[in-house]
């Protein structure tokens, strides 16, 4: 199902989406939490982009999967594609802290009789911030085994 598109492989496509798509969910996710009036100004877009980051990783992964078989195995490829599985692991986080935070904001402080305790705002920023980051640096390791992958050897 993930192994070409008109003919070319799916994966190096798919992978562009991916890597612009990953680190702007994480980043939104990240600035939302520090920045109040960005996160009104954002209203769903961490959200979005986190969802929309939930269904590229493992369309990426099933496609890397499908074009792995197709090459000859090495320990880079095997590399890349260990780190690949962890990926949406940290992703699934970030979405979870960016619905949070939306809750939080639509639902948490807007009742003046009983609004939420301060603890719970202070544990979406850090699983905001813990997630973004682990995602930035998840896929930094991701896009540089698969660079090393690709390009050892070529000349």
């Amino acid at each position: 199902m993930f192994n070409t598109i008109f003919g070319l492989p799916m994966h190096p496509l798919v992978v562009h989406a991916t890597v612009v798509v990953v680190p702007t969910a994480a980043v939104c996710v990240a600035l939302s939490a520090l920045w109040p009036r960005f996160r009104a100004w954002a209203n769903y877009l961490p959200l979005g982009l986190s969802l929309l980051a939930l269904i590229l990783v493992p369309v990426s992964t099933s496609s890397g999967e499908s074009l792995e078989h197709n090459l000859p195995h090495t320990a880079l490829i095997e590399r890349h594609a260990d780190l690949a599985e962890g990926l949406l692991v940290w992703v699934i986080v970030v979405a979870v802290a960016a619905a949070l935070m939306l809750a939080y904001d639509r639902f948490g402080q807007n009742d003046d009789k009983s609004p939420a305790p301060r603890w719970i705002a202070t544990g979406i920023i850090a699983i905001s911030l813990v997630s973004s980051i682990g995602t930035g640096v998840q896929v930094g390791r991701i896009g540089h085994s698969g660079a090393q992958a690709a390009w050892t050897g070529v000349k």
